[in-house]
């Protein structure tokens, strides 16, 4: 089968790392060490940049723009058409930042026109066989989706959130940084910064203290957390009592600040 890359011959697509099995669209752009492996489809309007590894059999759809040094592992699909029946074939995006993993099988979807266009993916996340990323989701860096994890369409997944085996994740969710998701949890509401939730739907259950300790919080730091969490969890006292008294916790502390922030913007109601 013959590759086809602008203005390369095949006989150099070996030297560069490009299988000759591959097929690579005339408009594609790949930066010259990106590297694909056999059989792997690389569309139109797709731009790959240095350090990039393809593996066989993935495909790769655009309009999408990749970053730097990201891996994609075999029979991975980025960029197809989101699985919403109301898109009509608008331009939309997938952009994905440097240093990610996606392995084997996973699938991430192109944004829609009525949910903002763009489906963004940040830095250093690690994506595990089977996982799905739906249209128009907002995924921040140094992220962690087990094998199966799913997001439906417009989730926002914050920094350094781990998302357990076949967890789940409704449509409009938010799961603030930190947050940590036990394996099959179903996550119907929006999850809070820094704590731990399981359950099928999902439920608080703690501050996610390991992890913390693991990125550098110090006691007194995740102690401030958790006062918090107890103030909004354990304290009986309703939504808007526990606003208040965090406020006037979060004057201490910045961590509480981001926590409270979350909680402002938060549009499906807390998981509780």
């Amino acid at each position: 089968m013959r590759t086809h890359v602008r203005g390369i011959q095949p006989v150099n697509l070996v030297r560069q790392g490009v299988h000759p099995t591959a097929i690579v669209d005339p408009g594609a752009k790949l930066a010259d060490d990106v590297a694909v492996g056999p059989y792997a489809v690389i569309g139109e309007d797709v731009e790959i940049g240095t350090g990039c590894r393809v593996g066989a059999h993935a495909l790769i759809q655009g309009p999408t723009r990749i970053g730097r040094n990201n891996r994609v592992g075999a029979f991975a699909s980025l960029g197809g058409d989101p699985q919403d029946k109301k898109y009509k074939g608008e331009r939309s995006d997938l952009v994905v930042g440097d240093g990610n993993t996606f392995h084997e099988f996973v699938t991430v979807n192109r944004g829609t026109g009525e949910g903002g266009g763009v489906t963004r993916i940040g830095d250093d996340n690690w994506i595990m066989a089977y996982a799905h990323i739906a249209h128009d989701c907002n995924i921040g860096s140094h992220t962690i989706f087990a094998n199966n994890a799913t997001l439906a369409g417009h989730v926002e997944i914050g920094d350094w959130v781990v998302l357990g085996g076949f967890a789940g994740v409704h449509q409009f969710c938010k799961v603030g940084a930190h947050a940590f998701a036990a394996m099959y949890s179903a996550i119907n509401r929006d999850v809070p910064p820094f704590i731990y939730v399981a359950g099928q739907f999902a439920v608080p259950r703690g501050v996610n203290a390991e992890g913390l300790k693991r990125r550098g919080f110090d006691a007194e730091r995740i102690g401030a957390i958790k006062r918090a969490y107890r103030t909004l969890y354990l304290s009986h006292r309703t939504l808007d009592e526990a606003r208040t008294a965090l406020a006037e916790q979060a004057d201490a502390s910045e961590d509480v600040r981001f926590f409270c922030n979350f909680i402002e913007r938060s549009e499906r109601s807390l998981v509780r």
